[in-house]
């Protein structure tokens, strides 16, 4: 006698929501079938369960019948890989996004097809896609659909088979052919642009034609020249921006107050090129304690105007770029280092804005103008530092008492304002490349970092803010300089890392900066001091430029707009054309098609800040890489700055250069990624090389073409150090607001 069918429970809704949202992909009914155990007439109940979860929203249709988690991603797409973040993993999105919601991250795994360079960003490729939580995909490509750019910068060699190109870039895995005819008569060791041959691809090298010689690669100005090509930096001005800047000369004194009997004074670093901002202080006779802080900042718009040939090409470049042999400004020579550079003794035309302050910093009122001043002096932030501290020199000597103490006085009102406020307190120093006579890298250090920088940096954001808050006063559109909150899924991972050393970040209520301070203070001079460092400044969001006021999150300010530097930033000549429009200044103000161009203006003026911050960090790389060149085989001490699962990276202490050590040569053990952790863990040792460890490597390979390091891990080095002072991290993705290095 056979045994009655077994009776297998229906799943429930939720049953099968969970397993949706927990699977990597999107399931089919088969596969709900299967984790289930349901058979014959169950899965005709299990097709109707799934259309009504359809029909109220809680999975979405993909290809073949398979559904999904509401906002989920096609197991297969088109993808475009849009940056690198701080491991050094390539992010894309989906080509095709028309969710209101922001897309899920997707890090691209390391191609394994030998003979192809690698993708990167720019390319749009067919990715394999599996999901690794519910916003986080890893994707594998396929097929690449375009790449981008079409052209090649590398070095050009001659080889028994031929012409050949070295590139420069570090994600192309191979050189590239030159045909016969194809070289432009190019010199082996030569730098030179190609661009890619159209036409099916051949077996072996890819073809490409010489379009441009730049010159020797073994010239120390090939490093800058390499940067600048590799990111796409414009440098060249139209003839009518030319035209214009060189027929420029005083301006009037129409609409202008006269300040040039207020000995103001620029303070900025030795290398600086242009001087944008001037700065005066006296004691406020109507508020005991108080102060009256004038800052005043070059007349760009009266220059420039909306849509005239310097204006148009002061958007395509979106601000200068700045590196150790040179400058790529953003507008010519004549009005960046002439008639728009605050130099002593000259008259120049600027936009000042008077701010009285209280004793204990608050501001109690401002008030702009359109003015004329006199620089009284051009002074370095050494020297301003030096005479404060008993030092003077002849040119600080006699501004010592009139000008610089009263600066000091005002700025530590403004300080005391700023440590009240609680901005979040990460003060990361910078690598300075210092070049000899020939250009060729001397030292690579620390830069300093002295009370005067902050004295301008914070008077800088005292005038940015009263920008802002005229703007919104005379209902004018406003460039924002905006930093928003970290999100959720950062937050999250945040505290998933600071759990594994017993710390914790508020949970719950509305995040501000000082409950990051607070981390950062319970590790202050702890061994772990460095890695939180690290951790929390990673979770933090990206500051960009928007019409759209969302607060400086870092800063802790309501509203923020970039006034002080319209040499070098189109946002702040935009911010300036708004005040002279609201104001009612005279010529050079904000035009209609602007305003209405706003939104679009941002997004492209922060991406070609991306693109400048990316060209500097890279030359730097390549200079320090240089540097390095001639010490490989020599052992260094470091921290680990970054883990991703293909490898460490390793900042060196007393350079800051990065460098990188593939997990395959960590030793004989199968190493595990703990994201959470920031860490890779041995399967079978349970050796940990976490984020933040000191440890102490030897330099295997520099390429300064690339400007890539490699290293191997010594263990021996890893014991026992006493933290040394950190020189620089990875790049983040914000950056406490300070004065670019210029």
């Amino acid at each position: 006698m056979s045994k009655p069918p077994k009776h297998i429970p229906l799943p429930t809704k939720k049953d099968l929501l969970d397993f949706i949202r927990e699977s990597p992909n999107h399931v089919g009914k088969r596969e709900l079938a299967r984790a289930f155990n349901l058979t014959g007439p169950a899965r005709t109940v299990l097709r109707q369960m799934m259309k009504e979860m359809e029909q109220s929203g809680d999975v979405e249709r993909g290809r073949r019948r398979r559904v999904g988690k509401p906002g989920s991603l096609p197991e297969t797409m088109v993808v475009e890989i849009v940056a690198t973040d701080t491991d050094g993993e390539l992010i894309a999105r989906p080509l095709v996004w028309e969710e209101k919601e922001r897309p899920p991250r997707i890090f691209m795994a390391p191609q394994r097809r030998h003979g192809e360079p690698a993708v990167g960003v720019g390319d749009r490729v067919l990715a394999k896609l599996r999901r690794l939580r519910d916003d986080t995909y890893e994707g594998r490509t396929v097929r690449r659909i375009s790449a981008v750019p079409a052209t090649v910068l590398g070095v050009y060699r001659v080889t028994p088979q031929g012409g050949r190109i070295e590139p420069t870039d570090r994600r192309h895995k191979q050189d590239y052919m030159v045909p016969r005819g194809e070289s432009a008569d190019a010199e082996p060791g030569e730098l030179v642009l190609a661009e890619v041959m159209p036409g099916p691809r051949p077996m072996g090298l890819r073809p490409v034609r010489v379009i441009e010689r730049l010159g020797s690669a073994n010239n120390p100005r090939a490093i800058s020249l390499v940067a600048i090509h590799a990111n796409g930096i414009p440098t060249e001005f139209s003839e009518g921006s030319l035209e214009q800047a060189k027929a420029a000369g005083a301006p009037t004194m129409a609409h202008r107050v006269d300040l040039r009997k207020i000995p103001l004074v620029t303070i900025d670093g030795e290398d600086a090129r242009d001087f944008d901002d001037a700065v005066f202080a006296e004691a406020d006779r109507d508020h005991p304690g108080g102060w009256h802080v004038i800052v005043a900042i070059a007349d760009v718009s009266w220059y420039v105007q909306p849509g005239d040939a310097l204006d148009r090409d002061a958007f395509e470049r979106g601000n200068s770029v700045y590196f150790p042999d040179r400058v790529v400004p953003m507008l010519p020579f004549e009005l960046s280092n002439g008639w728009c550079s605050l130099k002593p003794d000259e008259d120049r035309g600027c936009l000042a804005v008077h701010m009285r302050i209280d004793a204990d910093g608050n501001k109690r009122s401002h008030k702009f103008v359109r003015a004329m001043m006199r620089s009284a002096a051009r002074l370095t932030y050494t020297q301003v530092q030096q005479a404060i501290d008993g030092q003077p020199d002849e040119t600080t000597g006699p501004l010592l008492e009139p000008v610089l103490q009263p600066l000091y006085g005002a700025w530590k009102a403004l300080f005391a304002a700023r440590e009240r406020r609680n901005v979040l307190n990460l003060d990361l120093p910078e690598r300075k490349v210092v070049l000899d006579d020939d250009g060729r890298v001397s030292r690579v250090e620390p830069r300093p970092r002295y009370d005067s920088h902050k004295l301008i940096e914070d008077m800088m954001i005292a005038a940015n803010v009263c920008a802002a808050e005229s703007l919104e006063k005379a209902h004018q559109p406003c460039m924002y300089r905006v930093h928003d909150q970290p999100t959720p899924d950062k937050l999250e991972a945040l505290r998933d890392f600071l759990s594994t050393l017993n710390l914790k970040l508020a949970k719950g209520q509305v995040l501000r900066p000082e409950h990051f301070n607070q981390v950062l203070d319970a590790v202050k001079d702890t061994p772990q001091s460095h890695l939180v460092s690290e951790v929390v400044l990673r979770s933090q969001a990206q500051a960009v430029y928007s019409p759209e006021n969302l607060g400086h999150f870092g800063l802790n300010l309501e509203r923020y707009a970039h006034f002080t530097s319209p040499i070098r930033r189109y946002a702040d000549l935009l911010v300036h054309r708004a005040l002279v429009r609201g104001l009612q200044f005279g010529e050079g103000p904000l035009s209609d098609d602007e305003a209405r161009r706003f939104a679009d203006i941002g997004t492209h003026i922060s991406q070609t800040e991306r693109r400048a911050a990316t060209a500097e960090r890279d030359a730097i790389n390549r200079y320090t890489a240089a540097f390095l060149a001639e010490l490989v085989g020599a052992s260094f001490a470091g921290r680990i700055s970054g883990v991703s699962r293909f490898g460490l990276f390793v900042t060196l202490n007393e350079s800051g250069a990065d460098g990188f050590i593939p997990v395959a040569t960590l030793g004989d053990d199968y190493y595990v990624h703990d994201e959470a952790g920031h860490a890779l863990v041995g399967r079978r040792s349970r050796k940990t090389y976490r984020l933040g460890d000191v440890v102490q490597v030897k330099l295997a390979e520099a390429n300064p073409l690339t400007g890539s390091l490699l290293f191997q891990i010594l263990e021996s080095g890893t014991a026992g150090d006493s933290p040394p002072r950190p020189t620089r991290s990875r790049p983040p993705e914000w950056r406490p607001e300070r004065r670019s290095r210029r």
